[in-house]
């Protein structure tokens, strides 16, 4: 038996309602696919049934892809334009389409991933970043030691 599960896009915040099982093993929503994970369209089968063997045509998938407002196999904003207060943000690209639903941005439901019976945490981004490439000094400046310009052994003694 299947039951609609609702999810938000987290770019605009635009409901989905996509029919599944009665086990699910959702991990998150993201606006970006997880590395590592393999996703397919809502029309893809990918649920295993409720006792948890996958039939033949099951396709072994870490999660869902979606593109909000345009993915077939869903009920896009079954609730009327309802969205929740924490979605969403105030750039203009990120607002629903007006004319229609969604705004047309991908987004992805990864599923929970086992190896050796241990859950797998999505793997950390591949590239190196290098954060501060311009040479800095690596203290304050302040006043030179004994001896240089402007330190204390370069005073006259007192200010009389």
């Amino acid at each position: 038996m299947s039951y609609p599960v609702t999810y938000y896009c987290p770019h605009c915040g635009t409901l989905v309602a996509l029919e599944r099982e009665g086990y699910l093993a959702d991990k998150s929503v993201t606006p970006y696919p997880l590395e590592g994970w393999t996703y397919v369209a809502p029309t893809e089968p990918f649920d295993a049934d409720e006792d948890g063997e996958s039939d033949d045509n099951t396709v072994e998938a870490d999660g869902v892809r979606f593109v909000c407002g345009e993915s077939d196999g869903v009920d896009w904003d079954p609730h009327d334009g309802v969205r929740g207060t924490d979605v969403g943000g105030d750039e203009p690209y990120r607002e629903p389409d007006g004319e229609g639903v969604g705004c047309g941005e991908p987004f992805y439901l990864s599923f929970v991933r086992y190896e050796d019976g241990r859950e797998i945490d999505p793997e950390a981004e591949s590239e190196p970043v290098e954060i501060n490439p311009d040479p800095r000094p690596s203290g304050p400046r302040g006043p030179g030691g004994p001896g240089e310009t402007g330190g204390p052994g370069d005073s006259d003694g007192g200010f009389w």
